[in-house]
């Protein structure tokens, strides 16, 4: 099937219409879905494979890969997803402080609520959240349950939102608590004078994952800021040195360091993480010293991993598949740098509604060469949609950055 036309400049209304449309979706489904890793909660697959390491590795890439979705044939069920969640709260504050319609943020509270009720107790430091899933990686395996660095940092983001919209101290003591466990519940990984670093999980491993520090750094700078919380801000900068400082001549990251920890090399998305960490940093803390590594950053990211017509690629070296996900994560990047990067966010959130939407609101996991994946997955398709596209249309009523 052709595409459809690309619906572009983008009106305020087309995406109020579209931001409509994916929280009604959501919402009739309870904002619970399948997810890209949970083919290890199939319980025909549990039945049928020993559950070593590559017998995991096996089942859950051939559920992930799949053309179709194997999910309901293999009977996984639909969870809750913390992070897919942390996600929708802050697509709905952002719409909330764009139109101030109260139903967005009393929703949105609601979601903070289910999150609280979320959190995975265990023998870790502070509050943290994870998947409902097992999860095994190269690198590590993880029972479900298992908390991680990286949810808990954007369940941490979605909170510092709602303070900043509210002000009720309960949401910034909640991201004081998750910070006892994103400092000392995770093994360390680097600890040096400038520099440090932590596992992406509490569990025994040596996989550096570039994101997580500077997640890490990002939620600590803002807290700090927030709480006035000092050593928070010192801490942060250690955790977000040690990243930039992976930064390569051409201002891209690789996913591992060392970069041979991972067949990720420079991908789309975590590139995004990366710089949007930096960026939150840098606001929070008016430390500008990685300005220009930023801004090398940004131009790494316009050019070598978007097409021409807005597709998201892959890697920087690799086109297909193009990911929604890594389309959201374009327009989330790029929505603050309209000056800069005139209409890219537009031009990735034209392409991701002309390729990759069903007007029920739902958005299609990935576009291959050939053919599309044109099932959902809520939090890597709807979740991130929606935080992006907010984010895109709080843009267009503020005064752009000044570049």
């Amino acid at each position: 099937m052709s595409p459809r036309p690309h619906v572009y400049p983008l009106r305020p209304e087309q995406l109020n219409a579209v931001l409509d449309g994916i929280y009604a979706w959501s919402r009739d489904r309870g904002y619970r879905g399948y997810n890209k890793h949970d083919g290890l909660n199939s319980p025909v697959l549990r039945a049928f494979l020993q559950w070593g390491k590559w017998p995991r590795l096996f089942a859950i890439q051939s559920v992930m890969r799949a053309p179709v979705n194997l999910r309901p044939l293999l009977l996984v069920p639909k969870t809750y997803n913390p992070k897919g969640l942390a996600l929708f709260a802050q697509g709905l504050l952002s719409r909330f402080q764009t139109d101030g319609q109260e139903e967005y943020l009393a929703e949105a509270e609601g979601l903070l609520r289910l999150l609280l009720d979320l959190r995975f107790p265990g023998a870790w430091h502070g509050d943290a959240w994870g998947y409902l899933y097992p999860w095994q990686d190269l690198g590590f395996y993880a029972p479900a349950g298992t908390p991680n660095a990286v949810v808990t940092c954007f369940v941490c983001e979605a909170f510092l939102d709602a303070y900043r919209c509210t002000d009720r101290t309960e949401y910034l003591s909640t991201v004081g608590r998750a910070i006892a466990f994103l400092e000392h519940g995770l093994t360390v990984l680097k600890d040096e004078e400038k520099e440090l670093c932590h596992s992406y999980m509490p569990l025994p491993m040596t996989m550096r994952v570039m994101d997580v520090s500077i997640l890490i750094g990002s939620v600590m700078a803002q807290y700090g800021n927030l709480s006035g919380d000092s050593a928070a801000s010192a801490t942060a900068q250690r955790f977000v040195r040690y990243v930039v400082n992976r930064q390569t001549p051409a201002g891209a990251w690789y996913y591992t360091d060392p970069p041979e920890d991972s067949p990720i090399r420079h991908d789309n998305y975590h590139t995004g993480f990366i710089l949007d960490a930096l960026w939150r940093y840098m606001n929070a803390t008016d430390d500008r010293q990685w300005e220009a590594k930023y801004r090398l950053g940004l131009d790494f990211y316009a050019r070598k991993l978007f097409n021409a017509d807005g597709a998201p690629r892959w890697m920087s070296d690799r086109d297909y598949p193009h990911d929604i996900h890594g389309a959201a994560q374009g327009i989330l990047t790029f929505a603050r740098h309209r000056n800069a990067f005139p209409d890219l966010a537009e031009r990735i959130a034209a392409w991701a509604l002309s390729n990759m939407y069903h007007p029920a609101g739902r958005f299609y996991y990935q576009q291959m060469r050939y053919y599309t994946k044109r099932f959902t997955l809520l939090r890597w398709c709807n979740g991130w949609m929606a935080r992006a596209l907010a984010s895109l249309r709080a843009s267009q009523d503020q005064e752009d950055e000044k570049d």
